[in-house]
C-alpha cells in the first residue's frame, strides 16, 4: 500500500472494492462508526479499503491487486514452513 504501510496478512478481516463503497450503505454506516480507526493512503484516490483488526485503510490500490499479493505472501509463509 502506499506509504510503505505493511500490514499482517493475520490482521485483515476484510478488503472491500469501492464499488462496494459506492453501493453498500451498511458499508458506509461501518466507515462512519470506525471513522476514528480510518488511515488514508489514497489521497482521494480509494481503490480499495482494508480492514484490519486495528484499523481501516483506504488504499489507491485495488482489491484484485492485494489480493494477488496477499496471496504470494501466504505462499511464501507456507515454504518457508515446509522449510
Amino acid at each position: 500500500m502506499g506509504d510503505n504501510v505493511m500490514v499482517r496478512s493475520s490482521d485483515v478481516i476484510a478488503i472491500l472494492d469501492r464499488q462496494l463503497l459506492k453501493s453498500s450503505s451498511i458499508v458506509n454506516e461501518y466507515l462512519d462508526f470506525q471513522q476514528e480507526k480510518v488511515v488514508e493512503l489514497s489521497n482521494g484516490n480509494t481503490k480499495s479499503v482494508v480492514v484490519t483488526v486495528d484499523k481501516v485503510y483506504f488504499s489507491p490500490l485495488s482489491s484484485s491487486t492485494l489480493k494477488k499479493r496477499s496471496q504470494h505472501v501466504s505462499d511464501f509463509e507456507t515454504l518457508l514452513e515446509e522449510i
